[in-house]
């Protein structure tokens, strides 16, 4: 906003789309202009109407994640059993493990050792069989909602979840009915969770942002 010379005027913003300022004589003319403001992802494979925009753009600020590179996220790109207990590990606070873990496959020089080692401390993991982590093996949904259900402390569960794909005596079952309980997951539709199925990255980060924002 301007005066008649060009002068800018301080808008003092009163909240709900109201702004005031000071006139700076009794007879003026004032000519406003208002733009739009414009939303910018952090990554550019992000849409700002993509519906795990917000997560992301949380995630990111939080420190969860820096994408993958050049200035990319990877949403739809599978995430690994290293990256899911990572962004659990920063989500939580980032604490420092009382030491390395064990997993022969896990070296400590790796970006994921001291998250993996938290994990173990916290019983979030035990690992894969045979003294190993799989680091790189491809996380899938069940073992996600799992991972995020034991770094919540496993709460108590009343009754099963609605998916017909999730059997009761599943070593998930309590994990996805605590998520759907929750609203950190609605299942991929039909009344299915899609146990197997992979979780990409932006699910993954949309789980956290559901479980963590605000805390």
């Amino acid at each position: 906003m301007t005066d008649k010379n060009g002068k800018e005027l301080k808008l003092t913003d009163k909240g709900n789309g109201k702004y005031t300022f000071t006139m700076p004589a009794s007879k003026v003319e004032v000519n406003a202009t208002f733009v739009k403001e414009v939303e910018i992802s952090p990554f550019s494979d992000v849409s700002t109407s993509a519906y795990y925009y917000e997560a992301v753009k949380w995630a990111q600020e939080k420190g969860i994640t820096g994408g993958i590179g050049n200035g990319l996220f990877g949403p739809n790109q599978p995430c690994t059993r290293a990256q899911i207990v990572t962004f659990l590990w920063r989500a939580a606070g980032s604490s420092e493990p009382k030491s390395m873990s064990s997993f022969s496959d896990v070296s400590a020089d790796s970006y994921y050792a001291k998250a993996v080692a938290w994990a173990v401390e916290n019983g979030i993991t035990t690992g894969t069989g045979d003294g190993k982590f799989s680091p790189d093996a491809t996380c899938t949904r069940e073992q996600a909602v799992a991972f995020l259900y034991r770094a919540s402390g496993s709460p108590a569960v009343s009754g099963g979840s609605a998916f017909s794909d999730v059997a009761a005596n599943a070593y998930y079952a309590d994990a996805v009915a605590w998520a759907e309980k929750n609203g950190v997951t609605g299942g991929i539709g039909g009344g299915l969770f899609g146990s197997g199925n992979t979780c990409t990255r932006a699910q993954i980060v949309t789980f956290l942002y559901r479980a963590y924002q605000g805390k």
